[in-house]
């Protein structure tokens, strides 16, 4: 391909790093995920913010969760349609095929793409407004989150409770795919709603219709 360039150098010289430090000292593990394939313990839906490192809030190693990022963190209702949806499939291949017993939803404080729906909604960004967009398509799926959470007027409580409400959209959504149902109902698949706050570490989890910390 005539556009692609040569790697970047910094990159270079991380991945040389890891691979005679972390690599080279787990090599055993590392043979034996290529030759048995994957079991990870659990699916993680996250935003795909470069701030938010789930892996690494969670403690994992390679193999432990299968993991899917997106613009904030959100799930749309199950639509077979035969049109191309990504988040579906691995929603589709976590659950049918690697037999994941938890899936978890994590979303976070500052989320850009939250904030534009805010700003979307509130009539001040025009350019998600266009049919082309993307992303305004994108978050099209939390405008009824905006509708519950608009009365709040501290406009900061107002995002935060968007994200909050972010995370719940993707919760419900997951529940119309029909192997997701049939998995929470039967037991053997449970859903968790989790909130990062990026600048203190603080982890929330929803419980009993209410996010609290961990």
């Amino acid at each position: 391909m005539k556009h692609a360039k040569r790697l970047p150098s910094f990159l270079v010289q991380r991945y040389k790093g890891w691979k005679a430090t972390q690599f080279s000292e787990n090599a055993a593990w590392y043979a034996r995920l290529a030759s048995e394939g994957q079991r990870p313990r659990a699916m993680i839906i996250s935003c795909c913010d470069s701030r938010v490192h789930v892996t690494s809030i969670f403690g994992a190693d390679m193999g432990e969760f299968f993991i899917h990022r997106n613009i904030a963190n959100l799930v749309p209702p199950y639509k077979p349609d035969g049109d191309l949806h990504g988040t579906s499939a691995v929603i589709e291949y976590g659950v049918t095929a690697l037999k994941v017993s938890n899936i978890l939803v994590v979303g976070h404080s500052n989320c850009g793409g939250v904030e534009g729906c805010h700003e979307m909604c509130e009539g001040n960004a025009p350019q998600l407004e266009q049919e082309t967009s993307f992303v305004g398509r994108w978050m099209d799926l939390l405008r009824p989150g905006y509708e519950r959470v608009k009365s709040i007027t501290d406009r900061r409580e107002r995002l935060e409770a968007l994200e909050k409400e972010c995370i719940l959209t993707s919760l419900e959504n997951l529940m119309t795919f029909p192997f997701v149902a049939e998995g929470v109902e039967s037991g053997e698949l449970s859903l968790h709603g989790l909130w990062n706050e990026i600048g203190s570490g603080e982890l929330q989890v929803y419980e009993n219709a209410e996010f609290a910390p961990i």
